[in-house]
């Protein structure tokens, strides 16, 4: 088997992320062309998102900015505040769903990549990745998902009040570094 190095792995991450942000072009707009979103910078990770959205599987996942990442063995929004073991055990993950695939780059560094159809949107990863670690992740509504509702339940429900609506030119709020 052979090992990526770290460089060809980052560049390949560039690579995805330009093709994904062409991906989002294509947006379900509803009046006067604005869509639901979560502001990054405002929301707390109270877990409301997984269990307000008025579809079974919540529009909201999680993001991850590979280029932010350090790419720790350590992981905050991987593992447990205590890990028994660095190893990607179930009773070692935050996670709840496992939505968060672990893979080995080379020594010291690692990958973490969100499997999209498991992640429920609780936020588990996010709090752990903004307390201890880079804040490299955070929850974005996914408009392929979501019903763009006259009135968002999550967006009710929010104690922060992160969710707003934003023109759908423009409908992802990334997460400023300052």
């Amino acid at each position: 088997m052979s090992r990526t190095s770290r460089r060809d792995f980052l560049r390949g991450l560039t690579l995805l992320g330009v093709g994904a942000a062409t991906g989002v072009g294509i947006v379900r707009a509803g009046q006067d062309d604005t869509v639901w979103q979560i502001d990054p910078m405002k929301c707390i990770q109270c877990g409301r998102c997984a269990t307000h959205c008025v579809l079974a599987e919540s529009a909201v996942k999680a993001v991850h900015v590979h280029l932010l990442c350090g790419h720790c063995d350590l992981c905050t929004a991987f593992f447990e505040p205590e890990p028994i073991d660095l190893n990607t055990g179930a009773e070692n993950q935050l996670c709840p769903t496992g939505a968060i695939e672990r893979n080995f780059i080379e020594e010291p560094y690692f990958s973490y990549v969100i499997d999209e159809p498991l992640c429920i949107g609780c936020g588990k990863c996010v709090k752990g990745c903004e307390m201890f670690g880079n804040g490299s992740m955070f929850l974005q509504i996914r408009h392929d998902r979501c019903t763009n509702c006259n009135a968002c339940s999550i967006g009710d429900a929010c104690p922060s009040k992160a969710i707003s609506r934003v023109p759908a030119s423009t409908p992802y709020l990334l997460k400023s570094t300052h």
